[in-house]
């Protein structure tokens, strides 16, 4: 047997909580970066899926959207894992939910996890913590079990929490800039999964395309990417009422 993982992670906090879902599955794991999917995959009835995102302003980030029409399903039995960093995840479950079972997974069980904020991560600081990760591995045994013993209609599809129409999607408007310790080694533009960094201008970032993901910062060998102090500041100042307070995971297992 073989899990495949399927994931976006671009400051390393959803791979993280992957990583200990995972840890729980004493197999084989097929890790495949969602950034670098540019050509169609397939998966087979028998096998298993995992696929974890982050929550972008209650959102999926609208990128994987067109990742998602390269993947066939094929009914894949399938856990859906979304990451926020201590907000909400309002509507990011669900749209993964549908943008999945558009590429025919069979959708079987879901997970809201806390990580750190990708932009502020004083919010969500050293989550998941032991508690965390006890809740994640447990949530993980029971899909395991539930999986390995339990045969799913073909028609089965998961409920989840979250509204259609879904909210308006938006991200905070963020865009990291080289500073002068720049060594032009191109690793941002290479890895910035909507192409916002010109090649030939590392030390630009086109606020037009930007998701404000944190790619860039977080892989740069040199720390050489940064937002600005007083807009970082001022972003801390407005998610402080909605991320000052711990919030704990969710959980969605079906009774089959």
């Amino acid at each position: 047997m073989k899990i495949n993982a399927l994931y976006f992670s671009p400051t390393g906090g959803t791979k993280h909580v992957l990583d200990i879902i995972c840890s729980v599955w004493d197999c084989e794991k097929n890790y495949i970066d969602l950034c670098d999917l540019d050509s169609e995959i397939s998966f087979k009835d028998t096998d298993i899926c995992i696929i974890a995102v982050p929550s972008f302003g209650g959102r999926i980030p609208q990128f994987l959207i067109p990742k998602f029409r390269l993947i066939h399903g094929n009914r894949a039995k399938t856990i859906l894992i979304a990451v926020y960093g201590n907000r909400a995840y309002e509507d990011t479950l669900i749209e993964l939910k549908d943008v999945a079972e558009s590429s025919e997974f069979l959708c079987c069980c879901c997970a809201a996890a806390i990580s750190r904020h990708s932009i502020i991560p004083k919010y969500g600081a050293g989550r998941p913590d032991p508690d965390d990760i006890k809740e994640l591995k447990a949530f993980s045994s029971q899909c395991q079990k539930l999986l390995l013993t339990k045969d799913f209609p073909d028609t089965f599809s998961i409920t989840v929490p979250g509204n259609r129409p879904y909210r308006p999607y938006a991200t905070l408007p963020l865009n990291p800039k080289a500073g002068k310790s720049c060594t032009g080694c191109g690793i941002c533009s290479r890895r910035c999964p909507v192409g916002a960094i010109p090649s030939d201008n590392l030390c630009k970032c086109s606020k037009e395309t930007c998701i404000s993901c944190m790619q860039c910062v977080s892989i740069c060998p040199h720390g050489a990417r940064h937002v600005s102090s007083a807009i970082l500041k001022a972003a801390e100042l407005k998610l402080k009422k909605v991320c000052g307070k711990r919030k704990e995971n969710q959980f969605f297992i079906p009774e089959i």
